[in-house]
Formats: structure tokens, sequence, C-alpha cells
């Protein structure tokens, strides 16, 4: 068997292995309890799974590191027989179950492992890559190693308590309207994508004039689906400023005019028409679902301290996409714990005379990095903080990428204080920033 020594002095051992393939799997209905426990009775019993989307392999490993043979379980068919297993396991040794920090996929047997009364806790997946070579001295990643690597580090220490536990009903509803206001706005932008592309071909002049998510525009094309049409209609003016309301300026609405009528865009036929305006269309519909998902997100985050003190400064949705990933800020030891959570820390790879780029680590989930990237621009916006901006990007060399990071790396360190409750402080965070509110700077997230 393989076992890791001197884990306090992290000196790992390879020791060698009596059987040919420790890692060969066997079907977990072959697994004999009574076997397993023969010498090893009152021992506690750590049972590490490598999670995948129709198996799982489940290693035993011991006290002394020494682990037993891995079993292949099949998801779902197999995965009551295995925690039938591990319930007369427990009933010789108290067994607890370790899985790593995965997707959905584990969710089954994390709920059937709880409801059994067996404990479960979770593994960081990068931990488990990072002993691949020092495991064994072999530098391979398989289901039945992982699976053994898991439950080595489980007994080790390095785990969490990691039951799955049904949120609320306000909890879930907060989570189902994030995810569907989330992927409308994904969807959205693939429309605009190809709204853009196709009036650069079609009405080139009107780039200058109306962003492509512009209401104005996209009623417009909706209408009209050609700019020559547009031009012909003698009410054209009228039906853009009841477009465009108080938004839209008497001269910005003869300007738009002017461009239909003089566009040197390819001449639309009848099938390009109709594709302008089914395009145009389904932004209008994503739109309006995205607000609806906002009006819903107000009264479920009205008595919520937290995504109530961050809203101002971040904005509504980005404040209630951090309470769904990351739970309540005050849960977190210090703001540099909460931003790693994000993974908005830096990570540098240097050896010797190279000497690495720092760089984001993306650990987490991606979408609290996509909505703290939209409160950034929001707040790039306001004229002070882009005086900060304008000289972090000439420190750059005129690269504003890392502005913009260092915004969002900024507004998860004030995330976290704002959370628990202080003030937020704008000039604490960018000098020279005195006295910006938040107001100013308009939040353009779903526009």
């Amino acid at each position: 068997m393989v076992w890791l020594g001197s884990w306090t002095n992290r000196v790992p051992e390879v020791i060698p292995v009596a059987r040919k393939n420790p890692y060969s799997l066997l079907d977990v209905k072959d697994m004999v309890v009574e076997g397993l426990v023969a010498a090893r009775a009152g021992q506690a019993a750590t049972v590490g799974v490598d999670v995948a989307k129709f198996e799982y392999v489940a290693c035993l490993v011991w006290p002394d590191r020494a682990f037993e043979r891995p079993w292949r379980v099949k998801s779902p068919e197999q995965v009551g027989l295995l925690v039938a297993k591990l319930r007369e396991l427990h009933g010789h040794c108290p067994v607890t179950v370790a899985l790593e920090s995965t997707g959905t996929y584990g969710d089954v047997l994390r709920q059937a492992v709880a409801d059994a009364g067996l404990a479960v806790r979770r593994v960081s997946s990068k931990a488990v890559k990072d002993q691949a070579e020092t495991f064994d001295g072999v530098p391979s990643q398989h289901d039945g190693k992982d699976a053994a690597i898991i439950g080595t580090l489980c007994a080790g220490g390095h785990g969490s308590p990691w039951p799955l536990a049904q949120d609320v009903a306000k909890e879930q509803a907060l989570r189902y309207w994030i995810r569907k206001l989330d992927t409308s706005q994904r969807i959205k932008q693939v429309w605009c994508g190809k709204l853009e592309a196709m009036l650069a071909r079609h009405w080139p002049e009107i780039g200058g004039l109306l962003k492509p998510s512009s209401a104005t525009l996209l009623h417009a094309v909706a209408l009209w689906g050609d700019p020559r049409a547009l031009a012909a209609d003698a009410q054209a003016a009228a039906k853009l400023a009841g477009f465009g309301r108080s938004y839209l300026r008497p001269e910005k609405i003869q300007q738009v005019i002017a461009s239909a009528r003089q566009s040197i865009g390819v001449r639309s036929n009848d099938w390009t028409v109709r594709e302008l305006r089914e395009i145009a269309t389904a932004i209008l519909q994503r739109r309006a679902r995205i607000l609806h998902c906002r009006c819903e997100l107000k009264p479920l985050s009205r008595d919520n301290a937290c995504i109530q003190g961050q809203a101002p400064a971040l904005g509504l949705v980005a404040a209630c996409v951090l309470w769904m990933c990351l739970g309540d800020a005050a849960n977190y030891a210090s703001a540099a714990a909460y931003r790693k959570a994000m993974g908005l820390n830096l990570k540098e790879r240097s050896s010797g005379m190279h000497k690495g780029k720092l760089s984001l680590s993306k650990r987490g989930q991606r979408l609290t990095r996509k909505w703290m990237y939209f409160a950034a621009l929001r707040w790039m916006r306001a004229p002070c903080v882009r005086r900060w901006t304008e000289k972090k990007k000439q420190r750059d060399g005129g690269r504003g990428g890392k502005a913009v990071v260092g915004v969002m790396r900024r507004l998860a360190l004030a995330a976290w204080h704002i959370g628990l409750g202080e003030e937020f402080q704008p000039e604490r965070l960018f000098p020279g920033a005195g006295g910006v509110q938040p107001a100013q700077a308009k939040e353009v997230v779903v526009q």
C-alpha cells in the first residue's frame, strides 16, 4: 500500500507498493466490509470520492494513510448501494466521506450521505492537483489516484464540513432570479453582437450616433428594419422622439434621420430587413426580462443588511450575486479573504532569473468577477475615479485593463467593509475621489 509519512513536516515519503496496481478499480457491489475491518475495527475511516458525471470512484483511507483498492460506483444507479456499504462500515469504524469542491454532480451523493447520518467534508481541487506527484512520486492523475489523495488530505485535516443544506425559500428565490437575469443578459449580448455586425454592413453611420444597445436604436430597427424605410417615413421624427423620450435631443433625431437618408450601407432586401427586425425584437425582449428580474430582486433583498449595504456601491445585482456565491461577508475573517474568495487575489510564477507577471488567480465562481467588473465600469464613469484610472493607465504604459482590475480589487475590499455595516467612502479607495457619490455613476449593467 501507499501512504504519506511525515505530513507535519511536509516531507512525503514514497513507499514501495506490494500489489502491482494499487489503483485498479473494484466494483462497489463486490466490496466486502468484513474483510476491510478485520484488522481495523474501531479505526477512523475516511472515504475519498472522485466525482464524475456518470461514475464515482471511492477510496477508503486509514489513519496511517494506507488506502484500500478503490471502488467504482455507477451514478445514479449504485449510489444507494454505496451508502448502504458506508453505513455498514460505519458500524465498525467511524466514517467520514470527503469530496472535491466540484460542480453539481456530487450533490446527490452528498444528500444521500448526509441523510445516512455520515459526516461529509470538502477538499480543495487545487490541493488534490498539487499532491499528484508528491503522493506516489508519479506526476499522473486518474480517478483512483485522485480518490486516494482526497481521502488522504481529509484524513490529514485538510477538509471542511460540507453537508448539503437546503436554502430557505427566500434564498432559493434569490438564486433563481439571479440565474435568470444572468442568462438573459448573456443571450442579449449575443444578439447585440449580431446586430452591431449587421448595422456595420447596412447602416454604418448609426454607430457614431447611437449605441447598439440603445433603446431608441433597437425600437427603430424593430419598426423599420431598413434605414431607407426610416428616411421615407414622414412620422420618423415623432416616432424617434417617442422612443428616446427626454434622453434624445431634437438635434440627435435629425442627425439619425439624415444618416438614414444618406447612408452608404449595403442595400437591404426583404430577408435582411426581417433578420434585423427579429434581432432587435429579441434584444428588447431580453431587456424587459432583465428589468423584471431586477424588480423581483428588490423585495427579496430588502431585509438583507449585507446586500443593502453593498448595493449603493456595487449595484443591487452585483450585491445579490456576492451574497448568492459567497454568502455573508461576516463569515470571512478579513477583506483580503473575501476578495480571495472572488478570485481577485494576485498570483505570480517566478523562478531563477525569470520574473513572472502578476495576474488574477480567478478562483471561485465566475459570476462574482463578472459583476464586480460591471461595478468597476460603473465607477470608472465617475469623474473623480476616472482621474485615478487615467493616472493608473499612465503608470502602466497606457494599458487600461490593469486599471479596471485595480478598481475591481479595491471595490472587493470595500464590499467586505460595507457588508459589515461600515459607510462607503470612495476617497479611501481612490485618492482624489473625495465626495463622489454612487448615484453620480449611472448603472449601465443592463442597458
